[in-house]
């Protein structure tokens, strides 16, 4: 008997039983659904951790300035012990730091935005012109604003997408004008969507509803709080991001030296924040995955279990196969093929459900999936491997049956 007829046999041996095979085949399913699902979602948090790290910059730590605290002089009058955070900073520490390239401040104050009879709040971005290269980002319409706007303390802007949308619509806004408050700016440049923090990253306010205006515009056109400091965020570039964590490390003790020792600002490295999120998100693999090998372990107990059932069932028919010339390789092949043949099933159908599980999590729970070929390739792998795996003892069991005990089980 060669292999295609082995096949032959055992699909019809399936066939005759489609309820039982399909109910047999239900924990594969669910099992190999189970895996493309978890390693979807952990490839598709792995590339978002990857896209704000990038939008934040890969080279970039950044400087989060604390309120600054007040102490008390002789005549009981409050005393700041220490100037906060300021480009000069930034100056001393591109003097200093051999370790940095370059710097970036940001000052940041929630405005009213009004264009027409359409206005919407927005954060309004002080920053220098450098701040599109050194952010790695592109612009989507006009340009950015250049050193002779930051001189003269121009009053020009560049719109976030999502403020693009309230204040304009599906209108081209480069050139025509908005009001930040009681002043007149134009637009000259919009940036497109931008990817909103989560995770790690959710402290981060929402790029796509920034103004960005010359630094010096800020500050003369804007009212800030002494005690606020002169900037919100101090964005560094280090020359080598494998020296980024050492680099951070000096940057601590050189501020710590400009601001008297005063706890008036914060170190974030966003390289950092990644590998925590993705330390996190392999502890939830590591769950998922033990929670997908299970169901795939007692959909593989349920192809034994059905396969020792039907080998018992048919104990008679392996008589008569083993009395006309069948050998014990005939029926071991025959009965390895129906387990393969299970699985595999399964295994395509898990497959699809799989995709259909990640559009259903993408759609009600807004977490990104991303199903990557490997996964796919793992998954059914896995359920070919508990196939073969579970059903070598039923089929090892026909195998060995004797011919003529077999022919006289009733």
């Amino acid at each position: 008997m060669d292999f295609k007829e082995s096949v032959e046999i055992g699909t019809a041996g399936l066939l005759a039983h489609k309820l039982r095979s399909f109910l047999t085949i239900l924990g594969i399913i669910f099992g190999v659904a189970a895996v493309i699902g978890m390693l979807s979602i952990g490839e598709g948090a792995k590339q978002e951790a990857l896209q704000q790290i990038s939008q934040l910059g890969i080279q970039n730590i950044l400087i989060k300035s604390k309120p600054i605290v007040e102490g008390s002089s002789s005549n009981n009058q409050g005393v700041l012990k220490s100037p906060g955070l300021s480009s000069d900073d930034g100056w001393a520490l591109l003097k200093t730091n051999p370790l940095i390239e370059d710097f970036l401040p940001l000052i940041q104050e929630e405005e009213k935005a009004t264009s027409g009879s359409e206005h919407s709040q927005a954060n309004v971005i002080g920053t220098f012109p450098n701040y599109a290269q050194m952010m790695g980002v592109a612009l989507a319409r006009g340009g950015f604003f250049n050193y002779w706007d930051e001189k003269e303390a121009r009053k020009v802007c560049v719109l976030g997408d999502g403020i693009r949308k309230k204040l304009f619509y599906f209108q081209n806004p480069v050139g025509k004008q908005i009001k930040i408050n009681d002043l007149w700016f134009t637009v000259i440049g919009t940036f497109p969507p931008r990817l909103q923090g989560s995770g790690s990253f959710k402290s981060f306010r929402d790029m796509n509803n920034d103004i960005y205006i010359p630094f010096q515009t800020a500050r003369k056109r804007f009212y800030r709080k002494l005690k606020q400091g002169q900037l919100d965020w101090l964005v560094v570039r280090v020359k080598d991001p494998d020296r980024i964590q050492e680099a951070a490390n000096l940057l601590d003790i050189q501020l710590k030296k400009r601001h008297k020792n005063q706890d008036d600002f914060q170190i974030v490295v966003p390289e950092a924040l990644v590998r925590q999120r993705q330390k996190t998100q392999r502890i939830f693999n590591i769950v998922m995955g033990a929670i997908a090998g299970i169901s795939l372990l007692v959909g593989g107990i349920g192809i034994m279990n059905i396969m020792l059932a039907s080998v018992m069932e048919r104990t008679r028919e392996i008589g008569i196969r083993r009395a006309v010339g069948a050998t014990r390789r005939d029926i071991l092949i025959q009965f390895m093929v129906e387990a393969i043949i299970l699985s595999a099933i399964g295994g395509f159908l898990g497959i699809f459900l799989g995709f259909v599980l990640t559009k259903i999590i993408t759609l009600y729970a807004s977490w990104r999936t991303i199903i990557s070929p490997g996964s796919v390739v793992l998954a059914f792998g896995v359920s070919a491997a508990v196939g073969i795996l579970f059903g070598i003892f039923p089929a090892r069991k026909a195998a060995l049956l004797d011919p003529i005990e077999s022919l006289r089980y009733e």
